[in-house]
């Protein structure tokens, strides 16, 4: 099952780690990783996408910060999202500053940013 989900990048600039991590994110937000559900073991996930323990343990580390998995000594790595919505639209707006600051350089427009929101959103369900 997550073999399919995960599509990393060897080439990109993007740390690994983060690679996986947003794909376990965009997994979530579109509804193909649910709350509750178990992910593979570091090894077997290292394993499966070819690359280091190491890598997916912290990839599992930073999730674990921003409260999107909790780690369980018997199941290992488990979606358990953190619904703390205050903390959550203060971290989405420090996020979207840098983002929205990028763009700006590049000089995108306000009405392109909010057509591209609309358009990333239906993707996923809420």
């Amino acid at each position: 099952m997550y073999v399919d989900l995960i599509e990393i990048d060897f080439n990109s600039d993007e740390a690994i780690y983060m690679q996986l991590r947003n794909q376990i994110i965009l997994g979530i937000a579109t509804s193909r990783i649910h709350n509750g559900d178990t992910l593979p073991s570091v090894r077997q996930l290292a394993d499966l996408i070819g690359i280091n323990m190491h890598t997916v343990n912290k990839a599992y580390s930073v999730l674990k910060q921003e409260g999107i998995v909790s780690i369980d000594r018997r199941k290992g790595a488990v979606i358990s999202i953190d619904t703390n919505k205050l903390f959550a639209i203060e971290e989405l707006r420090e996020d979207l500053k840098v983002a929205l600051a990028k763009g700006c350089c590049k000089r995108i427009t306000r009405e392109e940013v909010h057509r591209l929101i609309d358009e990333i959103y239906e993707e996923y369900e809420v």
